[in-house]
């Protein structure tokens, strides 16, 4: 079995309990669930019996001890999780969209753990023993300066070894404040393109291609995606895979959900689901929750890439998107669907039906 190594960070999610205002709940309770980009991947390749291993940065504290145990009761290998006394748990706040009305996300993770350890504190030889993918997301060296440098650090540690590695862009605005001297969208272009030399799968959106890379948003459609794709291929050529979401957005709680594996070598795409041999999407009605989507869909390509019944483009790309479709309907960020469902998924039973 392929062992896959995460690294950042993971926090306490405060939400918002169904889809209440931050001023309707508060002063009051909120639902506390532990979060994290890396860290949800790790978690639903650990859930889908995968290898996984998560590093990170956490307090010596009995928060931390909770967030370990959290990922423990998934699956996830947590040696390589370094605990220390300076710094602090991150958290965010949401609130959940509705319809018409967006959901809402506060970031609160200045001077959190991995926010401020340095690079020379992890013991890298350790964390990659034996791994065969690396998975980071741009979330991470948008906390600050000290996590861009041990972002930098990983991959070429990384690197060195042999190991693949997978990058999820993630790009969150909100978050890259660290250098006043450049705006957010001007300092993540920066920073994640001196990063994506070293990358070999590349996950993201149309988004993504178009604020960091720089790559014109030509719409949502499967020629549109799959031209951007082999564009950013052509810009970085050690990448094997691009791996992009095709999102349909009508309301906060109603979207379209597809995906696409694009294989640089073969300069082919394939894309899911596929409706009478030609790419469509899933049609999510009610979302429960939308955050972690991602997440899911990238720990389920890592997973089929690196389990032979589904490692070739078609099979993998259809998994993964089952799974990102299937997150929708999980509260929290962590994705509890397993293999047979999402296998369930990919060959057409979308009925919803009471299994009894």
């Amino acid at each position: 079995m392929s062992r896959i190594v995460a690294f950042g960070e993971i926090m306490a999610r405060l939400a918002t309990p169904g889809f209440k205002r931050f001023q309707q709940t508060l002063p009051g309770t909120l639902e506390v669930t532990f979060a994290g980009a890396e860290a949800s991947v790790a978690a639903s390749i650990a859930y889908l019996g995968g290898d996984a291993s998560f590093a990170t940065a956490l307090p010596d504290k009995v928060l931390a001890d909770a967030c370990v145990a959290d990922l423990r009761s998934m699956g996830v290998c947590t040696r390589n999780i370094l605990r220390t006394a300076d710094g602090r748990l991150g958290l965010y706040f949401l609130e959940t969209g509705a319809n018409q009305r967006p959901g809402v996300v506060i970031y609160d993770r200045e001077g959190s753990f991995v926010a401020i350890t340095p690079p020379s504190t992890y013991d890298w030889s350790a964390i990659f023993e034996g791994a065969e993918w690396f998975v980071i997301s741009g979330i991470t060296p948008a906390i600050s300066r000290n996590a861009t440098e041990v972002t930098r650090t990983a991959l070429r540690e990384a690197s060195a070894r042999g190991i693949k590695v997978a990058c999820d862009m993630n790009y969150r605005r909100k978050l890259w404040q660290w250098d006043p001297t450049h705006e957010p969208r001007a300092l993540a272009t920066r920073m994640m393109r001196e990063l994506m030399p070293l990358v070999d799968l590349f996950i993201g959106g149309r988004e993504d291609a178009s604020e960091i890379l720089g790559i014109p948003d030509a719409g949502s459609s499967a020629d549109a995606l799959a031209s951007v794709a082999q564009q950013i291929a052509a810009m970085y050529p050690r990448i094997r895979h691009v791996a992009m979401t095709r999102r349909e957005n009508h309301s906060a709680t109603q979207n379209n959900f597809g995906g696409l594996l694009y294989d640089a070598v073969t300069d082919t795409a394939s894309f899911a689901p596929l409706r009478a041999g030609q790419p469509a999407l899933y049609e999510i009605a009610a979302i429960v929750d939308r955050l972690g989507a991602g997440d899911a869909f990238t720990a389920a390509l890592l997973f089929a890439l690196t389990t032979p019944m589904l490692s070739a483009p078609g099979p993998a790309v259809s998994f993964a998107t089952a799974a990102g479709c299937l997150a929708h309907s999980i509260k929290g960020d962590f994705n509890y669907i397993t293999r047979d469902e999402i296998q369930a998924l990919m060959h057409g039973d979308s009925s919803g039906r009471v299994k009894r």
